[in-house]
This record gives structure tokens, C-alpha cells and sequence, in this order.
């Protein structure tokens, strides 16, 4: 009787260690979950930049065959677009991609996830708006908080 009461006092912890495991897991999350939300958020970014990049191609590719950019760019439906017209892209996730047209300039916007990105007919990126804590550029499209493309 006396061996199973000693054995029974040390079969588990005590509040100061199970504190002690809380505390560290807590500093741990604290310092690994805003590197985690970053990360993720860069790699939510390369569809704004692949999707301003292949309208440009396009817009490009559409004012060589008729020395003039389209009319409007409008939502993706099957088939060839309307004439005059040029289509954005089919499956947008995370951004919004909208077009500013004349027959010589154009500017492609993608607005999401709290930033804005844009391109012109003279290959000009810029990052106009972007969240809390993010730094913008008028040379690129940021790819990090401290402004680097």
C-alpha cells in the first residue's frame, strides 16, 4: 500500500511545468505566426504579378495586329472576345483585374489582399497601396514588407 502511494505522487506534472510548456509554446506561436502570415501573403502575390504581366503581353500582342489597344477589357466568356475587345483573366482568386484603355496608353490595375499593382504601355510597375506595416514603391511591385521587389 505504501509503494503504490509513492508511485501515484510522481505519475504526473505539476502546474508550474505544465505553465512553464504553455509559456514557451505561447513565445514560440508569438515569434513563428506573423513570419507564417508574411510568407503566405508573398506567395498570394505572385497571382497579381503573373496576371498583370499576362495582360501586358497581351495588351501588347493586341496593339501590334491593329496599331491600337482595345476598346475594353472585359470578363472571360468562351470563344474569341467581341471585337475591339480583349478578355481578363479567366480565374482570379485573390485579386480584382481591371483595365484603363485609350487607342495609345493603357493602365492594368490588380486591387486585393490590401494591395493595388499596376503596369502602363511603358512597362512602369508600381505598388500604390499596400497594408498596414508594408512599405510601397513607385519602381516595382513590392514582394516583401521592407519594399523590395
Amino acid at each position: 500500500m505504501q509503494i503504490e502511494r509513492e508511485m501515484s505522487r510522481f505519475g504526473g506534472f505539476t502546474l508550474i511545468e505544465v505553465m512553464i510548456t504553455v509559456a514557451v509554446v505561447a513565445i514560440i506561436a508569438a515569434v513563428a505566426l506573423p513570419s507564417y502570415i508574411d510568407y503566405a501573403t508573398r506567395g498570394k502575390l505572385v497571382e497579381a504579378k503573373t496576371n498583370l504581366s499576362d495582360m501586358r503581353t497581351r495588351l501588347e500582342q493586341y496593339f501590334l495586329d491593329n496599331r491600337a489597344y482595345p476598346d475594353a477589357c472585359i470578363a472571360y466568356a468562351s470563344g474569341a472576345p467581341p471585337a475591339g475587345n480583349i478578355y481578363l483573366p479567366a480565374s482570379i482568386k485573390n485579386f480584382a483585374i481591371t483595365c484603363a484603355l485609350t487607342d495609345t496608353t493603357y493602365t492594368v490595375t490588380a486591387t486585393g489582399l490590401g494591395f493595388v499593382f499596376t503596369i502602363d504601355q511603358t512597362n512602369a510597375k508600381k505598388t500604390t497601396t499596400v497594408p498596414s506595416g508594408w512599405n510601397t514603391s513607385t519602381a516595382c511591385w513590392v514582394g516583401r514588407k521592407n519594399g523590395d521587389c
